[in-house]
């Protein structure tokens, strides 16, 4: 088994029930997925088109025996029955999931980037994941705590509610 951190965010129509349902979707997916941890949910500023509501964000441990690829195309249909549209990057969306971590594997490719490559700049979804584990790191060692100094206080987080 492969330990997984997936990123979850909702910025449209009930944002917890749509938080909800992507982890019902990870539930669903036994014996493959095994969710192993959860964070609590954080409200925040949206990023890169920042004339839309904010988000909840949470962020889900998982054990799997997917692959990487396996585990991408699970949280994209997850995604897609929740009624997300890939209109608009870093547009509005009912429910977005990202792998940010998994394992210890590095890779940059088209359709799979991890770690996820925006997570040394997104307080929201450093915050919730160390809130899970402590002592993650990166794939080449560095510690996810040490980046929050770095990311400043322009990124507002705050905890919102329960997964």
């Amino acid at each position: 088994m492969t330990r997984a951190y997936i990123g979850l965010g909702s910025n449209l129509g009930n944002k917890m029930d749509n938080l909800r349902a992507g982890l019902a979707g990870l539930l669903a997916a036994l014996p493959d997925v095994l969710v192993v941890g959860k964070s609590s949910v954080y409200n925040s500023s949206p990023v890169g088109m920042t004339d839309q509501p904010e988000f909840f964000n949470a962020v889900v441990a998982v054990e799997t025996t997917m692959g990487p690829y396996e585990l991408l195309n699970l949280i994209r249909e997850i995604e897609i029955k929740s009624g997300r549209e890939r209109i608009t990057r870093w547009g509005p969306r009912t429910l977005d999931m990202d792998v940010l971590l998994f394992g210890s594997l590095h890779q940059d490719d088209p359709d799979l980037t991890v770690p996820h490559p925006r997570l040394k700049e997104r307080r929201f979804v450093i915050e919730p994941l160390l809130e899970i584990d402590p002592e993650a790191k990166l794939p080449d060692g560095t510690p996810l705590s040490g980046l929050l100094d770095r990311i400043g206080d322009d990124q507002v987080t705050w905890r919102t509610g329960e997964l």
